[in-house]
């Protein structure tokens, strides 16, 4: 105990010694500023006096009094910034004491075990991790009121300093996936880090650090006009000067606070707290694999998932199923889980998972009609099934676009519907066509030439100039808003016989300042390539065939409306939404700012040749399930997925990326002759 206080001691001193750092950076300010006004004073002093008279110690005492005032007048102004700006806090759902006493008491009785300060509530959030928040700005709102009978002093200075405390944010898959013992291992170091945080000169220097930040922040939004534009120049650029001398000690000081609070943690659960962060990057793990996987093409859907925690627990089962790493892990499901310590743990998974959707997709805060919760159960038909058919349905209005036959000539009636031949067909390369070959940078500077990709012969007709495929990127998953042109996408056919030499894909990126909805000017591609823009989609459709380039480009275009359309949509009908997402027996102010959401995008954009995957294995997908009596099934660390006589084939996915790269059908018309597919026959769309 004797060493364990020894470190706590060494790591609260450096923190205490950092933090001083820090306010003597705000008092060298303050001392800067107020120099002109000393002076003032010392000159002013000696004219009433008689030492410093003449007509050059008058023009000075009214050059520096009016420097003074002006220096006065700024510092004030930045104080006041400073003092009233709104610190950043992490969105979170507030997690009232009569919702979780046990929950609670628990932490209680871990500060109490810590000689640590408890910390004044209890917030989750949709994360794999836990921390210390302090929200006592008065812009947050005042402390709820507390009224706790197993305190042993719960008026006096106590009370106050319970008040104060910062509140406790916890990972909601902690609670889900840990046992109480787990969870109160994983807490210990983060209750620890409210002893340090008590300190006085600590708890200021943090203050000063968050202002400084939130003035930073409130400074960087637009004026209205050029003096106001001016006036948040200035402030910001004190701002910006003062953060970057405290950086260091700032840094410093909350590295002496974590040794402390971990030096402090030792005592308690030290064993269990080593076996509890396997179970920490495992929920990581999981975590993230149902969001990406399971989460995301759900909300794409307008459908949010009301019990992604419960879906983490299954998806970690499973998880250990596969994995011989993760042997054993399953077995701990017999012991109590930490939900247990939730009065009403389906409430408050359900508002955990509506703010997931909400930081990682950017949906509305409340339900409506486009915007709906669903079950596990209702997952396969409600967003599954939905989402193949949707794709599937996208995908032939492309072919539409692109002026492809929906039937071969001489087909027999009644096979010009929506059918998979009509993609194969399409996508099926000749022995006069070959892969669009790799681009030469070097090449290409030096020639200024663009690849030729050949037209599209045998389908009717050939996109046009408006067609062009790559005139629209795709949109950030759940973002909702185009990073380029949604009007310049592919068009009906023209009759002009030049367009069979149209050059292939050339995916194009509008400028930052450019709406999405702007119709492009021809030829204003902008050909200014950066290293991440052009080059890289056209790198990603290297290898591809011309037909494929020309559809995946269809697609991304198509995407892009479609989505700056839900986006316009959304901004234009949904009101202001509000800040905190509160659980049950919890009330919330808005305590973030929400505008620009999502806050936390999941994936960066889809490429086109991934989007064009995507939509033929939906397509296959359907003409499964129509022809073949295959169903749409859910797995857990992979999301959609076709289940064939109750078996899920995971083999499809090779078939279609042969067809993508290479053209050839064969192994795809095998894998669906295997099956019993008929490709032939029109599938259901929606």
């Amino acid at each position: 105990m004797t060493g364990i206080g020894g470190g706590v001691e060494l790591g609260a001193q450096a923190a205490r010694s950092r933090a001083l750092a820090v306010l003597r950076v705000r008092s060298r300010a303050l001392a800067v500023a107020l120099l002109p006004a000393a002076v003032a004073v010392i000159l002013l002093a000696g004219g009433s006096t008689g030492h410093l008279v003449g007509g050059g110690w008058d023009a000075a005492r009214w050059a520096v009094s009016v420097l003074a005032l002006l220096v006065l007048a700024a510092t004030a102004a930045v104080a006041l910034v400073v003092a009233r700006a709104r610190p950043a806090v992490t969105p979170t759902v507030a997690v009232a004491e009569e919702s979780a006493p046990d929950l609670y008491r628990m932490v209680r009785d871990l500060a109490d075990r810590l000689d640590v300060p408890a910390p004044s509530a209890i917030a989750l959030t949709p994360d794999c991790d836990s921390w210390l928040e302090d929200r006592t700005h008065p812009a947050h709102g005042p402390p709820p009121a507390r009224d706790h009978d197993d305190l042993s002093d719960p008026v006096g200075p106590a009370r106050r300093r319970s008040a104060a405390a910062p509140v406790l944010v916890i990972g909601s898959p902690f609670l889900w996936w840990m046992r109480v013992g787990e969870l109160r291992a994983v807490l210990a170091p983060v209750v620890a880090g409210t002893g340090p945080a008590a300190h006085p000169d600590i708890a200021a220097a943090r203050r000063f650090i968050r202002g400084l930040d939130a003035a930073v922040a409130a400074t960087s939004t637009d004026g209205r006009g050029p003096l106001a534009r001016a006036a948040r120049g200035g402030i910001g650029g004190v701002s910006r000067l003062l953060l970057r001398g405290c950086r260091v000690h700032a840094a410093e000081m909350e590295r002496g606070v974590a040794a402390a609070a971990a030096e402090r943690a030792q005592a308690v659960d030290y064993g269990l707290r080593i076996v509890a962060q396997e179970q920490v990057g495992l929920a990581y793990a999981g975590w993230d694999r149902l969001l990406t996987r399971v989460a995301l093409p759900a909300w794409r859907m307008g459908r949010w998932p009301s019990r992604l925690d419960v879906g983490v627990v299954a998806a970690l089962t499973e998880l250990s199923r596969r994995d011989r790493l993760a042997e054993g892990f399953a077995s701990r499901l017999g012991e109590r889980p930490a939900c247990d310590l939730l009065e009403e743990p389906g409430l408050m998974d359900e508002a955990v998972s509506l703010l997931a959707a909400r930081l990682f997709h950017g949906g509305p805060a409340e339900t409506g009609p486009d915007w709906a919760p669903v079950g596990w159960e209702e997952y396969p038909e409600e967003v599954v099934d939905r989402a193949w058919r949707t794709d599937a349905a996208r995908l032939h209005r492309v072919l539409d676009t692109l002026g492809v036959r929906r039937a071969a000539e001489g087909a027999a009636p009644g096979t010009d519907g929506p059918t998979l031949s009509r993609v194969l067909d399409h996508l099926t390369t000749t022995p006069a066509e070959a892969p669009v070959p790799a681009r030469d940078p070097a090449a290409d500077a030096d020639t200024g030439a663009t690849p030729d990709t050949g037209a599209t012969p045998d389908t009717g007709a050939t996109p046009g100039p408006d067609a062009t495929p790559g005139t629209a990127h795709h949109a950030t998953p759940g973002t909702g808003t185009a990073t380029s042109d949604p009007q310049a996408a592919t068009a009906s056919a023209p009759s002009d016989p030049q367009a069979a030499t149209t050059p292939g894909p050339q995916p194009l990126t509008t400028p930052d300042d450019q709406p999405a909805d702007a119709p492009a000017a021809p030829g204003s591609a902008d050909h200014s390539d950066d290293g991440n823009g052009t080059e890289d989609d056209d790198d990603d459709l290297a290898g591809t065939t011309p037909r494929g380039a020309a559809l995946a480009a269809g697609l991304s275009a198509q995407l892009a409306r479609e989505e700056a359309r839900t986006q316009a949509l959304a901004s234009g009908t949904a009101p202001p939404p509000p800040g905190t997402t509160t659980g049950p027996a919890a009330t919330g102010t808005a305590l973030w700012d929400d505008r620009a959401l999502p806050l936390l995008p999941l994936q960066p954009p889809r490429t086109g040749r991934e989007i064009l995957t995507a939509h033929i294995t939906a397509m296959v997908c359907c003409a499964a399930m129509d022809t073949a009596g295959a169903t749409p099934g859910l797995d857990w660390l992979d999301g959609p997925t076709l289940l064939v006589d109750g078996a899920r084939r995971a083999d499809l996915a090779l078939h279609v990326r042969s067809l993508v790269e290479t053209g050839d059908p064969a192994p795809l018309r095998a894998w669906l002759s295997d099956l019993g597919v008929r490709p032939e026959k029109p599938v259901r769309l929606v």
